[in-house]
Formats: C-alpha cells, structure tokens, sequence
C-alpha cells in the first residue's frame, strides 16, 4: 500500500498549519482545538519548514517553564523534517517512524506540502492489507 491511498482515505480536509512565528502558546491552542498531535509549521502553508509537536511544548515547559509559551514556534520547532511522497510504501514509512520515535510525517511533492500521515494511520493500513491477505488466504482454503 502507498502513502496517496492513506491521504485518499482520509479525504481532503487539508494540514493544519501555523506559521514560524506564531507563539508556542498559539500552537498549543491550535493543537488542542483540532485534537491532534503535532503541527506543521509553514510560513506560506505550502512549503513546510519543520513541524512542532505536543512532546516538543512538554519538553520544553519542564525545562524552561511556561515563559516558552511567549517563544515563537521557530526557536522549538523540529527543522530537520523526515518526509514522504505520495508513492512512498507504508511500510517504509513505519519503519522510518518506529526508527525515529515520532508519530507524524508530511507528504511532500515537489518541494510542497499536499498531506500529512499519522502513525495511526499508518497502522490502520497495515491492518487493512493484513485483513485482505487474511481474507484472501481463506477462500484459498475454502477452495473459493
């Protein structure tokens, strides 16, 4: 299975975005008000530059306190981004996600941001194409 078959599952409602220089405490308020876990930051909403997670805000609340939250998004934002394409194989993306300790990955296409997957979806997949190769190991059996 590939990555465009995940973001097609999950329908077009776009990446939420804020911008670099948008406050921790801002994206905290967008992370909480959409119920998601980590948030791509992108001063044009086209290109990504990194991405800011709710372990990154933790992280830094216990070791600098709630001053960070006045801090732009830019000076904590993860900038070394690990991305995909849309052709790119689940289980490529699995690996590269269970390796690097994080759960979230945009989709990038010539330089610009078209979706983001999650390690939830990504396992929601797995699962999908374990349940077809199920399904299809019984009518083997069944002589279906």
């Amino acid at each position: 299975m590939l990555v465009h078959q995940i973001l097609k599952s999950k329908g077009g409602t776009g990446v939420i975005t804020v911008t670099s220089d948008s406050t921790v405490a801002q994206a905290a308020e967008v992370l909480a008000r959409h119920r998601i876990g980590s948030v791509v930051v992108s001063d044009d909403g086209n290109v990504a530059l990194g991405i800011l997670s709710e372990r990154d805000i933790v992280r830094e609340l216990a070791g600098n306190g709630a001053g960070c939250l006045k801090q732009k998004v830019g000076a904590y934002m993860t900038r070394k981004l690990v991305t995909c394409t849309s052709q790119s194989k689940i289980d490529d993306i699995l690996r590269q996600m269970t390796d690097g300790r994080f759960r979230h990955m945009p989709v990038v296409e010539d330089g610009l941001l078209v979706g983001l997957v999650t390690l939830g979806d990504v396992v929601k997949a797995q699962l999908t194409v374990l349940e077809m190769e199920k399904d299809a190991l019984q009518g083997m059996i069944m002589g279906h």
